[in-house]
């Protein structure tokens, strides 16, 4: 049994009086004379000739009276939006009930229909939302035909500038994927229809997000592959809030993009600074225009990743603002400023102190994670470890000399006391 996402909801009267309410409403704003010779022709298929089966228990006569009516679907028809989605459920329910969801005839008659829903006025999107989505979860989970079904959907919401209406999430995608019986190609395409679609509605962050997943579903070394890992290292570098570009390095589609201007680009951001931007800019002054770079965008974003490398350095330390102004290439009177900056983009957390002119850092991010970060979060593991073991030799030492005593009561010794442990986090 295939299994949906929807629940049947079951129509009253017999297939043909459910199929006579659709051609009623197909012919409403038709002319008479016309709307006469429709009925008659419907007529003629679903009448039963003396000795012959019942239409209810003719299969190839209701999918002639179906395909009668869809052949007719040339708009959402005049009707209020309650009556248009009415129409269009029940007709989908006796498409999928007569005919395979893997035939050539049930492919053919869905592309029509979502032809017709696409091309309809934009003042009835949200009863198109509504059918469309209909439409979908109506569709067995492991079908082919969803792909175009979301695909309609996701040209109708970015049309309208009502992705979020969608609410379309990566884990959602990724499950479709698994999910559908579609090919390599089809996959990528549809994940190139999903970029496209926040592009077009001014969602570039969201767009970048499944440009990883477009990326690594085509093949590294293909043109396609290599025109989109590119475009993926210029949307990367465009986007202002959009620091951490380690995940994008690992792409097998964007290493092999190595001899590209901008795959150097993305190294100087992944691991270089204020002078190695400057002199990418001096050797590729073209590059930046022809990717749509903003040059003032691209060197603050450049200073921002230096102080959080800077910070990840000192953390649990203070950071002398005279070091900061060094490696920003700032004025010290500026240093408070980019600290606050960086604290706003969530690189940095720590503390600013004028008296000190330092900045004492709790928390810094990575640009990247390979073997010298690592080593660093091993140093200070270590020395976290080793603080931790002179507490409880304080804290087991002062309960011996308390006769069994609490912890509590122990801590509190310690402090009246003034034995101290420090524990170097740094």
């Amino acid at each position: 049994m295939t299994t949906t996402d929807s629940v049947s909801v079951f129509a009253e009267g017999t297939f043909e009086e459910q199929i006579q309410e659709l051609v009623d409403y197909v012919t409403r704003s038709s002319a008479e004379d016309e709307r006469a010779a429709v009925l008659q022709s419907f007529q003629d298929i679903v009448k039963t000739d003396e000795g012959a089966k019942p239409v209810e228990m003719d299969e190839e006569r209701r999918r002639h009276a179906v395909a009668f009516v869809l052949d007719r679907t040339k708009n959402l028809g005049d009707g209020s939006e309650q009556e248009i989605e009415g129409y269009f459920n029940l007709l989908v329910s006796h498409l999928l009930t007569l005919w395979s969801t893997d035939s050539s005839e049930t492919e053919l008659h869905i592309s029509s229909l979502l032809g017709v829903l696409a091309a309809s006025p934009s003042d009835h999107a949200s009863v198109r939302y509504r059918i469309i989505s209909n439409l979908f979860n109506a569709t067995p989970r492991d079908s082919s035909l969803r792909l175009p079904i979301y695909t309609a959907l996701l040209q109708v919401a970015a049309a309208n500038a009502e992705l979020e209406t969608l609410r379309l999430s990566r884990n959602d995608v990724e499950q479709w994927l698994q999910e559908w019986n579609i090919s390599s190609e089809e996959r990528s395409q549809f994940l190139k229809s999903i970029v496209d679609a926040f592009i077009k509605s001014g969602q570039p962050e969201t767009a970048y997000q499944y440009t990883l997943s477009y990326v690594s579903s085509l093949p590294t070394s293909s043109p396609d592959g290599q025109s989109a890992a590119i475009d993926a290292i210029a949307l990367a570098l465009r986007l202002p809030t959009l620091f951490d570009l380690d995940p994008l390095f690992k792409l097998d589609a964007v290493v092999a993009a190595k001899d590209h201007k901008l795959f150097s680009l993305l190294q100087v951001f992944l691991n270089g600074g204020l002078p190695e931007f400057r002199s990418w800019i001096e050797k590729h002054h073209d590059v930046p225009e022809k990717y749509e770079l903003d040059l003032a965008q691209l060197e603050r974003k450049i200073r921002l990743l230096s102080f959080a490398s800077l910070g990840f350095a000192h953390i649990g330390q203070d950071l002398p603002y005279s070091e900061v102004a060094s490696t920003l290439q700032i004025e010290l009177n500026q240093v408070e400023k980019w600290a606050i900056d960086v604290i706003r983009t969530g690189l940095l957390s720590g503390k600013l102190s004028q008296t000190m002119q330092s900045l004492h850092v709790y928390r810094s991010s990575a640009r990247t994670f390979e073997q010298e970060q690592w080593e660093a979060l091993e140093r200070r593991l270590v020395a976290w470890k080793a603080g931790l073991a002179s507490v409880l030799e304080v804290v087991t030492s002062a309960q011996d000399r308390g006769g069994g005593s609490s912890v509590s009561e122990v801590v509190q010794q310690v402090v009246q006391t003034g034995e101290s442990v420090q524990v170097d986090a740094a």
